[in-house]
């Protein structure tokens, strides 16, 4: 990573340790890395497991897994497939699953007109955001 542009593709765990700062060698090491970096390219798999690994393994609650994903997209070197992105942080923060959202943005994109699940609160969450939805019985 010499003098050339640094433009780096950032795993789940750089994001999760600069987020939540709870190692004292790695944290500072991602932050920094994230910092420095020209372009921090974050697919929207590395958010859904990171809202996975946040939520579950760290049991913080939607909200703040919400905000630590807004700062992480906030950066103004970072590049993320923001449809998705907006669609999974409207579900979290209306209690629901990151991933059923980012499932059902991108299935539309892909030409899916209807989200189906056997998930109720998925299909109630998504069907209240204008998505197409049918719980499968």
């Amino acid at each position: 990573m010499g003098g050339n542009p640094l433009r780096i593709t950032a795993d789940t765990n750089i994001l999760v340790r600069a987020v939540t700062e709870d190692d004292p060698v790695q944290s500072p090491k991602a932050q920094k890395l994230l910092a420095k970096a020209d372009l921090v390219a974050i697919p929207i798999t590395t958010f859904v497991e990171c809202c996975w690994v946040l939520g579950r393994v760290y049991r913080f609650p939607a909200s703040d897994v919400a905000k630590m994903i807004r700062k992480l997209v906030d950066g103004d070197n970072v590049v993320v497939e923001a449809g998705a992105v907006r669609a999974g942080l409207a579900q979290l923060e209306a209690s629901g699953d990151f991933a059923d959202a980012v499932i059902a943005h991108c299935g539309r994109d892909l030409g899916g007109e209807t989200f189906v699940s056997f998930d109720k609160k998925a299909v109630d969450l998504l069907g209240k955001r204008g998505e197409a939805v049918h719980l499968l019985k």
